[in-house]
């Protein structure tokens, strides 16, 4: 939502406040028919509603909307907020019937209560009056921004569709890479004389993740226990393109649990590093490491480049696996709107990339 539709909804906010504010000064000066001046009198009505109803409203209406809301209401700890709520308002209607005195003292407006300038026999049920006055306030200040944030989410969410559906067709085709597709079936092949048990496992390897892409990459999150399957495929496919057994390291920090996170977001890198790495005879030619944090997962892979071997890498807006850097790093954007980090260093004989990102 943009920030001038935002001050627009609070201005609308205060003027219907002030409205009511209004209405209420009309029915006093109606019944007020003794009063000798009755503009002195709605005016200093007026002050006393100022210091005594607006102030406390105002500043319980923007703690709740600034603090209370981001701390318990969206960590849907409701009984919290109430009582926080409460203790909001009932302070800041202290605050305000302290400040209301001071000006009465001081002959600045007049006492409005029956008991004139003793008037602080009625200061308890004054502040319970304006207590629940600044908490009704602060829940329309919780309504506001529940409002705000849900429509936000609703624009995001459009967004994040928009842009998964060119991220869907960019993946299909990153992972169906005939290339890939076609090399493995001819080693697959290549395997059916010589050891068909192991090829029989690499087909049902490669119907898993061409079933893992098509269906179980729709949701918008998937548990993470099925996407380091995904990685573990995916590598051993790799694998049976070359004889050097120690081409590849993967290492797994962590029990996945029941942790979910986003669906493809690690495979883009790793399918770059493979895709660079072009001399397999190298030992640790590439590096995968995950770590299973208790908040966080982050992913360090690493692929030596050959540099004597003129291979075109992926730098800058360059593809990285056949997708961007910049479409990448606009996907975690928008799934993570910065509580993620991504580190990507290059050198003349390494591809180095760090990612962490929350479970969903």
């Amino acid at each position: 939502m943009k920030k001038s539709f935002v001050i627009l909804l609070h201005i609308g906010v205060w003027l219907i406040y002030f409205l009511m504010v209004g209405i209420v000064l009309v029915v006093y000066s109606k019944t007020d028919v003794n009063a000798v001046d009755h503009t002195a009198r709605i005016m200093n009505a007026f002050q006393n509603i100022l210091l005594f109803a607006f102030i406390p409203s105002a500043v319980s209406f923007y703690l709740y909307y600034f603090i209370l809301f981001p701390q318990y209401i969206q960590q849907k700890k409701y009984v919290t907020a109430l009582l926080a709520g409460l203790a909001v308002s009932f302070i800041t209607s202290v605050l305000g019937y302290i400040l209301h005195r001071y000006f009465i003292e001081t002959g600045q407006v007049i006492d409005m209560d029956e008991g004139g300038r003793h008037g602080r026999s009625t200061a308890l049920r004054t502040i319970i009056v304006m207590t629940v006055i600044g908490t009704i306030c602060g829940v329309v200040g919780w309504i506001l921004r529940g409002f705000i944030d849900w429509f936000n989410e609703i624009k995001l969410k459009e967004a994040l569709k928009e842009k998964n559906h060119a991220m869907e067709m960019a993946l299909v085709k990153l992972q169906l890479d005939p290339h890939l597709l076609f090399n493995t079936i001819n080693n697959i092949d290549s395997l059916i004389i010589t050891d068909a048990t192991a090829a029989s496992e690499y087909l049902n390897k490669l119907s898993d993740i061409m079933r893992f892409i098509l269906y179980e990459t729709k949701t918008d999150k998937i548990l993470l226990a099925k996407e380091i399957e995904y990685i573990q495929k995916y590598i051993d496919l790799q694998k049976i393109r070359t004889a050097n057994e120690n081409y590849v390291q993967l290492t797994i920090n962590g029990q996945a649990g029941h942790k979910f996170i986003a669906p493809m977001v690690f495979i883009p890198f790793i399918e770059n590093a493979f895709k660079h790495a072009t001399n397999k005879k190298m030992i640790n030619a590439i590096t995968i490491q995950v770590f299973i944090h208790e908040q966080t997962i982050q992913l360090i892979c690493e692929n030596k480049i050959d540099i004597k071997q003129k291979t075109k890498y992926a730098v800058g807006g360059n593809s990285v696996g056949g997708l961007g850097n910049e479409l990448i790093e606009k996907r975690l954007q928008l799934i993570y709107n910065d509580r993620h980090t991504l580190e990507i260093q290059k050198t003349e004989d390494l591809y180095h990339v760090n990612l962490t990102i929350p479970y969903e």
